[in-house]
């Protein structure tokens, strides 16, 4: 089984050299005290935590799996212990509000140690992770008095937090939800249906549980417009805001599944349980949109935790690993074959999970630097600088999850393919990493529905064409500041070429659009993975671009460092970058021959 080892040199490399995340902070008022020291020592903290306590029981927890016994959950062997200690070290307060008892750090340092989390073992993550959604919702959208008497409880870690949106006939399409919100006198409302898929939604390693749910009121609308978001906690807090009175939420079973089966996945029963309104009434979709956003950047870092694990294992195996002579001839003469390693193909299966996994962690480190100003706005009250980069990372969103989770689930697969055989055993993990790897592209919105929302929504409904034209905007003054740099100018020129190519695809679907209601539909997936790669390009040039700068001026590590990300950028754009010339030339295709078969056609018998 593969030991988790945290990757602290490239994630350096990414925030200080790459990012520069210190001059990112002291530009926010709420994190400007946040230097490089305290970063560094949050990554070292994170690691260690990580390494000595998650990496052990990610196998062990995977085998012996959640139990289900009368409503009650009871998670694998050491993950309560775990919880108790990394709610003693404060992990779980590292980016939550100082008010209610957080350390204020930047939103984007929470993100890291997400990333190491769900590397060293993802389906323990899953508890903690669901309660950074809850709190954000609670922190935008509560009152004063729910604040108060939640968010202190969820930010020490003492109870953890859901989120209830799916039902059993509404996944998707969450304007047809059934669970229903009965208003009573005294403000309270009591709720009532069915959600299933609810992760965490019961366990046994915190004295509470707090459920966000969307239910309709009684007079609502239909469709999406009629919606609403509630409090529903397993325990209604007591005057002095501890665990009081069972509510009538229940878990009725947990999910018997394919991967992540140390995470408990509920069907949860609520039968006139008292719940609490957050933000307005029929408002709640746009208040649950704080948490998905949220959750879903949370999902795309498992396609680098996953391409970051398999890498480890893979990569270990070839340099042990001996089978055949290399092609160009012996490697290791004293030895009765080469290691793995000095074949080509397993050159180009390694760079690629090495390209996925680096290339994806700059991607949502950057991306993560847009909901430190989100936070910020929050801070400071002003709703138009919340909207503004709201709007900026809503964009980011889809192909962050979409993307980078379908590479994720890749690279595991590839690792498996560089064991072999023994890839498909389990004492190895590669076929846990597999299992676990597939949720991803599944869970919070599949990759079509990431697609839909990126090409429907974000590019061509809510701003029609403008976000990519912001984007590449963004990528051209890179190239113009590189232009004459004879180490950059094949990167520069083909990222010239492919901005002006997103552009145009993108208005091209636009106006095909108008005639055939289809092609965005139909053009979607092949859209979000071309705008993927090309998004991952730029950030692959951008380390280079910086490597090259440390090489020319000397850096915190050696040259070899340095030389190695070049090297995987040229890989990058030599052997991956070309696929997105696949999607550009599909994606324009009308719809027609997908959609004119009839549905009885599909099959004769």
């Amino acid at each position: 089984m593969a030991q988790y080892k945290a990757p602290l040199r490239d994630m350096q490399f990414v925030l200080h050299d790459m990012l520069n995340i210190e001059k990112h902070y002291a530009s926010i008022p709420a994190f400007e005290t946040t230097d490089r020291e305290l970063v560094d020592s949050v990554l070292e903290a994170g690691a260690q935590f990580c390494e000595n306590e998650l990496s052990p029981i990610n196998r062990s927890g995977d085998e012996e799996g959640c139990q289900f016994n009368d409503g009650e959950v009871t998670t694998p062997k050491g993950f309560k212990e775990a919880y108790k200690k990394f709610v003693e070290l404060g992990f779980g307060s590292l980016s939550a509000p100082e008010e209610h008892g957080g350390q204020g750090l930047p939103p984007s340092l929470g993100v890291v140690m997400s990333e190491m989390m769900g590397t060293s073992n993802w389906s323990w993550g899953m508890y903690p992770g669901l309660s950074h959604g809850a709190i954000n919702t609670i922190e935008a959208h509560g009152t004063p008095e729910q604040k108060e008497v939640y968010l202190t409880k969820l930010i020490s870690g003492e109870w953890t937090g859901t989120m209830c949106l799916t039902e059993s006939h509404a996944g998707s399409d969450l304007g047809i939800i059934r669970t229903k919100a009965e208003p009573q006198a005294d403000g309270s409302y009591k709720i009532t249906g069915t959600k299933i898929f609810i992760s965490a939604g019961e366990h046994d390693m915190a004295d509470n549980i707090i459920h966000i749910v969307l239910a309709r009121l009684p007079d609502a609308p239909k469709g999406t417009k009629g919606i609403s978001l509630f409090i529903v906690p397993k325990f209604i807090p007591d005057a002095q805001g501890n665990v009081g009175e069972r509510n009538a939420v229940s878990c009725g079973s947990i999910e018997h599944k394919m991967g992540i089966r140390a995470s408990a996945t509920c069907v949860m029963n609520f039968d006139n349980a008292t719940g609490y309104l957050i933000g307005l009434p029929n408002k709640g979709l746009e208040a649950m949109f704080t948490f998905m956003n949220t959750a879903r950047i949370g999902t795309a870092v498992q396609g680098v935790a996953h391409a970051e694990l398999s890498y480890q294992g893979a990569l270990a195996y070839s340099k042990e690993r001996r089978s055949m002579r290399a092609l160009s001839g012996k490697k290791e003469p004293d030895q009765i074959a080469d290691a793995l390693i000095y074949h080509a193909d397993v050159r180009r299966m390694l760079l690629t999970q090495k390209a996925i996994a680096e290339g994806g962690r700059a991607m949502i480190y950057f991306a993560s630097q847009y909901a430190d100003h989100m936070t910020n706005g929050i801070i400071e009250n002003d709703k138009a600088k919340y909207e503004h980069w709201d709007d900026k990372l809503g964009f980011f969103t889809p192909i962050l999850k979409g993307f980078l989770t379908e590479l994720g689930l890749e690279s595991a697969n590839i690792g498996m393919q560089v064991f072999g055989g023994h890839g498909y055993i389990k004492e190895h993990g590669m076929e846990q990493i597999a299992r676990d790897a597939r949720i991803a592209t599944l869970y919070e919105g599949t990759t079509g529905i990431q697609a839909l929302d990126l090409l429907g929504r974000k590019v061509l409904l809510q701003s029609r064409g403008k976000a990519v034209r912001d984007f590449t905007a963004d990528v051209l003054k890179f190239c113009g500041r590189h232009a004459r740099d004879k180490n950059l100018r094949r990167y520069v020129w083909d990222l010239t070429k492919l901005c002006a190519q997103w552009n145009y695809l993108t208005t091209r679907i636009m106006l095909m659009a108008r005639k055939d209601r289809d092609i965005v539909s139909a053009a979607c997936n092949d859209f979000l993975m071309y705008s993927g790669y090309v998004t991952m390009a730029y950030f692959w040039a951008l380390q280079a671009a910086v490597a090259y700068e440390k090489l020319e001026t000397g850096g915190a590590e050696q040259p070899e460092f340095y030389q190695a990300k070049i090297q995987t950028a040229e890989f990058y754009f030599e052997r991956l970058l070309p696929r997105a010339a696949a999607y550009a030339g599909s994606m324009l295709s009308p719809s027609k021959s997908l959609m004119q078969l009839d549905k009885d056609a599909f099959v004769f018998n």
